[in-house]
């Protein structure tokens, strides 16, 4: 038995061959945990970068620099264009600001030059000359509407039948009572008393009058009048060229034939068309936009409506663009109302 024993100690066994294959449900167990790459893989990546490491290092100084120059000239240039191109989007609430615009607050004349013209109600008492300015921010003759429905002529009227109403009646009833000096001192003195309490009470109603200070529904109202007279086509088809009309088909004894189909006449005013529609909106936005600007952030019912509003234009200005197709009346809203790209392209988002 021991010499057995000796005999398979003293053979020269290889080690290997003590060694057996592991079991297969093991293999998930002994792969890496570190990396989910073959071996290959990542020596053939780490030689890549150990060659991209060893040429970037052998380059001079001055390669360097010019690469970062390069680099820094194309960021900067990428910048300008996002610039520009963001300039020329403009702003998708208010886009440009132009007179027409700026005349919905105040109802102000549109041009600066009118302003200093006479107006067109003169009231006694009250100063008139074209170079002194209005006797205050909200003068009624310095407008072209005014609140409350009146027009400058029912305005004129009644402070001038008001005036004739309150006048002194003295001198006209018995002009030989007061002919001594001592009686024209006294009618100068009223007359003169007179005159200051005229023009005080013709300042108040000018001032009741004014759409400077009526409420934000009134002047909403009259911006709405001024709108359908601007851009209705009751009146924009007087001095824009009409579309060319729609040719229908009709058939007849001999066949098929095209003919021109008759526009319908219009009943009254234009109320609904596109064009009244966006300035409608464009006017309500800028309201809701000056009051969200200011002290009212957190009001989110009215964020919702300046939304609401802004996402109903962006529909009608696309829309119009599509059947207009860059015409004359889309060239005449967008120039009126200041409108960009941005209120029709891409995506509107209140912050």
């Amino acid at each position: 038995m021991a010499g057995r024993l000796n005999s398979i100690l003293s053979r020269q066994m290889p080690i290997e061959s003590l060694w057996r294959a592991p079991p297969t449900f093991l293999a998930p167990c002994l792969r890496s945990p570190f990396s989910s790459t073959p071996p290959q893989a990542q020596t053939l990546r780490r030689v890549k970068k150990a060659k991209k490491r060893e040429r970037r290092d052998n380059r001079d100084s001055y390669t360097l620099r010019q690469v970062e120059a390069r680099r820094q000239a194309n960021l900067s240039r990428q910048a300008a264009l996002q610039a520009e191109r963001k300039r020329a989007m403009g702003d998708p609430i208010r886009g440009i600001e132009t007179p027409f615009v700026k005349s919905f607050d105040t109802a102000i004349p549109q041009d600066p030059a009118r302003a200093t013209t006479t107006p067109r109600m003169s009231v006694e008492g009250v100063a008139t000359d074209p170079a002194s300015p209005p006797p205050s921010p909200a003068h009624a003759s310095q407008e072209d509407h005014l609140d409350h429905s009146l027009t400058h002529s029912e305005l004129s009227s009644a402070l001038q039948y008001s005036a004739d109403l309150t006048s002194p009646v003295a001198d006209t009833l018995n002009p030989g009572v007061y002919n001594d000096a001592q009686h024209a001192d006294v009618l100068a003195k009223e007359k003169k008393q007179w005159d200051e309490r005229n023009a005080t009470a013709a300042e108040a109603v000018n001032r009741l009058v004014s759409l400077a200070n009526a409420s934000s529904k009134n002047r909403t109202k009259k911006n709405v009048e001024r709108i359908v007279d601007k851009f209705g086509r009751h009146n924009t088809d007087t001095h824009l060229p009409p579309r060319a009309a729609p040719v229908v088909q009709t058939r007849d004894g001999e066949g098929y034939s095209d003919v021109q189909a008759t526009a319908t006449p219009r009943a009254g005013p234009d109320t609904g068309s596109s064009e009244v529609q966006i300035a409608v909106l464009t006017a309500k936005i800028r309201v809701l936009a000056d009051a969200y600007e200011g002290d009212q952030r957190n009001d989110k019912v009215n964020k919702r409506n300046l939304r609401l509003l802004l996402h109903r234009r962006q529909k009608l200005l696309k829309y119009l663009q599509k059947k207009e197709r860059g015409g004359p009346r889309w060239q005449h809203l967008i120039e009126t109302l200041g409108l960009t790209e941005a209120t029709w392209a891409g995506q509107i988002a209140v912050q």
